[in-house]
């Protein structure tokens, strides 16, 4: 009969182990698992759905699931042109999701107005919200989108979760 001692080390439990910083992980988590918001106005939303084809493959991205509930979304990808009776609903959407939240602007219509200079048209989307990325063309390839997500994923890799909520958190004391 063998006899059984405890033993003081197990490589088994040694592969289960990560040392890492939170802000790290949480980066990691995040970008890894972007829900967008589709918000396609124009002609660029026709590449917005064609990213999530399978010849593109916008699942490699964890941004597969796209979400038409803002409440269920982290990114907001405005793909067409904005005009100034959409910009409305544009924003109030945009407050609804919650934090954190990130915007990509998508064609040159979202970016800048393209080619519309007129009193009807919003010359570019980061007048109204905050734009993280901005996608060049008219219309862009899947292929451009895929690019802007991976530089939306860059970004978010180097942000500092916990310092900017530590920041608030003191603000809100001091006020």
């Amino acid at each position: 009969m063998l006899q059984t001692s405890p033993v003081a080390y197990d490589s088994k439990i040694e592969g289960n182990i990560i040392f890492t910083q939170i802000d790290s992980a949480m980066n990691w988590m995040r970008k890894n698992s972007l829900w967008p918001m589709p918000m396609g106005l124009a002609c660029c939303a026709i590449e917005l759905m064609a990213a999530g084809a399978s010849r593109f493959d916008i699942a490699r991205f964890g941004a597969e699931v796209m979400r038409f509930s803002p409440r269920q979304s982290d990114v907001m990808i405005v793909a067409g042109t904005v005009t100034y009776k959409m910009a409305l609903a544009v924003k109030r959407i945009w407050d609804q999701m919650p934090e954190p939240k990130w915007c990509i602007a998508m064609g040159a219509c979202a970016s800048s107005g393209g080619m519309y200079r007129s009193y009807a048209v919003l010359q570019g989307i980061d007048q109204l919200i905050p734009v993280d990325v901005y996608i060049s063309g008219c219309p862009p390839r899947p292929e451009a989108l895929l690019e802007g997500l991976m530089r939306l994923q860059r970004k978010i890799e180097t942000e500092h979760p916990l310092r900017e909520q530590k920041r608030e958190l003191i603000a809100s004391f001091n006020a």
